[in-house]
């Protein structure tokens, strides 16, 4: 705050010095609105209007508002619907018979007589489960020529004592598929099973499993490769208590996870994926997926997120605009996508002309920021308010936020890979961090393959039985 005494002595300067401070209190004041004003986007921003997690929102979570549009129908079952329910078996294991030997009424005693009817009711439980202990005896015979012969061991069966592939292939999805530390892994064995298993074998079981994956990953990583469309994502990682970021890659069919140092195209290339990519790469707008040679598409649901933040922060009404625009857009081709490989010509063209009129409105309400007083210097291009910049994105990206207008074999979001990369992320949540790139690297191509099985229609368990066994699934085809 100017005292008294720094007034006058500013009067006393003459007409410049005085033109001069109040250019730098001016700049002065322009600055602290800019601060002013990027403070409060940020505590405005939550996962409902920005890329946020939901985790970030804390206990005051903002209202549900769901960015899909009501279909008119109430929740659960629809008319017409089939419902389900617990199955009865045709053949129980067990029958257990409940005989009634006297009459509630008289006293009577009934055993000499005849059921003539029977009620059942049927009851579905675990059984105790307890380890099985297979006992393998080699023969030894002598022939009359003296040749001393030895019955083989089956395969896989190498030392005197030994797990079999049922308790490591449960070890590894236990740790890996369902995220249990290894301490609660270990007193889940002994809780269930009756047996312990030290953590230094569970470590050993992982990378048994790890090594035994080594010609799947190179396989998923050529058929994500060759796909027509294909989805990527990135996001960070704690590894030794140092930064990380895992890259994925997915189709409908297949999913690859990769963790390096490096978030941009370093990372990216070590993945070996997308240098060699010639489909559609779908993404959010990260810089560096730009510098490959390929045909892009954007996620639209990140759009309807930053739009519905410029719409209530800064209450543009451009942004309402487009996201009903683009919600209208994905209701055609959505429709249009059982019989047609893409919307009719004067279809098209309708939309990309109120996608522009709507675009033209939104640069009306962002124009340039005004350059700075004189009495600043700054280097280098003025900085842009978020609205601008997300018009100007859609503007010179619209052929790849629109990709799923042109083509319908493109999907509107990119929640394929939000989807593959989540669980991951709640592993961090479980674990906190990895303790070695090792086990780091471990985890990311288990859960790939894990992934993978099940977009196939193969259970967690029956793969991971597989894949410790020696025979692990491989995708053959992409689903796109």
């Amino acid at each position: 705050m100017m005292t008294r005494k720094e007034a006058k002595a500013i009067c006393r300067g003459g007409r410049k010095t005085v033109v001069r401070v109040l250019l730098n209190m001016d700049a002065r004041i322009h600055s602290l609105e800019q601060s002013v004003k990027l403070l409060e986007d940020r505590l405005a921003k939550n996962s409902r209007n920005s890329g946020k997690p939901p985790s970030t929102d804390g206990y005051q979570k903002p209202s549900p508002k769901s960015l899909r549009e009501k279909s008119g129908r109430r929740s659960g079952g629809q008319p017409g619907h089939d419902g389900h329910t617990l199955a009865r078996a045709e053949k129980p294991d067990f029958v257990e018979r409940h005989k009634v030997d006297v009459c509630g009424a008289c006293g009577r005693s009934l055993s000499a007589l005849s059921a003539y009817g029977v009620e059942s009711r049927q009851v579905h439980d675990l059984p105790p489960v307890r380890p099985v202990v297979t006992e393998h005896r080699a023969e030894t015979k002598v022939c009359v020529c003296g040749h001393r012969n030895k019955a083989a061991f089956p395969q896989g069966v190498n030392a005197p004592v030994q797990y079999g592939s049922g308790v490591k292939a449960v070890a590894v999805y236990l740790n890996n598929f369902q995220m249990l530390p290894f301490e609660r892994t270990c007193g889940l064995f002994a809780d269930l099973f009756g047996f312990t298993v030290s953590q230094g074998t569970l470590a050993n079981f992982t990378r048994e499993c790890h090594k035994r994956l080594a010609d799947f990953s190179e396989r998923t990583k050529a058929l994500v490769a060759q796909a027509p469309v294909a989805h990527f994502d990135e996001s960070g990682v704690r590894v030794i208590n140092g930064l990380r970021w895992l890259h994925s890659a997915s189709t409908a069919s297949a999913t690859h996870y990769e963790i390096h140092r490096k978030r941009g195209s370093e990372g990216i290339d070590s993945a070996g994926i997308l240098p060699g990519f010639r489909g559609r790469a779908i993404h959010d707008f990260w810089r560096p997926y730009f510098l490959y040679d390929c045909s892009h598409g954007l996620c639209n649901a990140h759009h309807l997120r930053e739009l519905t933040f410029v719409r209530e922060q800064n209450g543009q009404a451009w942004a309402g605009d487009m996201i009903k625009l683009l919600r209208e857009i994905k209701k055609a081709a959505d429709k249009a996508r059982p019989a047609a490989s893409a919307l009719p010509k004067a279809v098209v063209r309708d939309f990309e002309a109120r996608f522009q009129r709507v675009i033209d409105n939104g640069h009306a309400a962002n124009p340039l920021p005004e350059p700075p007083p004189r009495a600043i210097k700054k280097r280098g291009r003025r900085k842009k308010t978020k609205p601008r910049n997300l018009l100007e994105r859609l503007d010179v990206h619209r052929r790849e936020t629109l990709a799923f207008m042109y083509d319908l074999n493109v999907p509107f979001d990119n929640n394929l890979a939000e989807r593959d990369i989540r669980m991951m992320k709640v592993q961090q949540k479980i674990s906190g961090t990895f303790r070695s790139e090792a086990g780091a690297g471990a985890f990311c191509r288990i859960r790939s393959y894990v992934s993978t099985a099940r977009k196939n229609a193969l259970g967690a368990m029956d793969a991971l039985v597989r894949a410790v066994a020696g025979n692990p699934f491989v995708p053959t085809a992409n689903t796109t």
